[in-house]
């Protein structure tokens, strides 16, 4: 009601009406600070703007960080799950053949693996580093071939241990 007639005399001045038709009361000036604080225009101040985007930016760095660590598990599952198939198929392949696969391609060639995955770390093919075999005491001769795969990676993990040594 108070920002109605607060509105209604700013009306009368707007069309020149004098002072004196709008009959100020004696406590116009107490009514007229009071109308300041009750009839605020409704919004937000600059300090309650700041206060909401500094939590979202607290919350949204924190969101980020978590995205990161999620992408690093994931690329860390991968890789174990490879090193897993790969060396699965060197192992089929030995009972398989009764000797390793000369190279990783082998395997790939011979049917034990569709193909080479790439490393998630380095996102290569060709960054998978072959652990040979002994040499066979019987046959000095022949090639040992792969014994064992890892990452050529030189990242290490969330958990410290080096990509390389998985």
């Amino acid at each position: 009601m108070k920002c109605r007639a607060r509105n209604r005399r700013r009306a009368f001045r707007a069309f020149g009406a004098p002072d004196a038709a709008i009959a100020p009361s004696p406590h116009h000036s107490i009514l007229r600070s009071r109308q300041f604080f009750t009839c605020r225009q409704s919004g937000f101040t600059l300090i309650e703007l700041l206060v909401v985007l500094s939590i979202i930016m607290v919350l949204a760095s924190m969101g980020l960080v978590q995205y990161r660590n999620s992408i690093v598990h994931a690329k860390e599952a991968v890789l174990k799950e490879d090193l897993f198939l790969m060396r699965d198929a060197i192992d089929q392949y030995y009972a398989d053949k009764g000797q390793y696969p000369g190279s990783l391609d082998a395997l790939a060639s011979d049917g034990y693996l569709r193909s080479i995955p790439k490393d998630p770390i380095t996102n290569s093919v060709s960054t998978w580093q072959s652990v040979p075999a002994e040499p066979n005491p019987n046959n000095p001769t022949a090639e040992p071939g792969v014994f064992d795969v890892k990452s050529g990676s030189e990242g290490t993990a969330i958990d410290g241990t080096k990509y390389a040594e998985w």
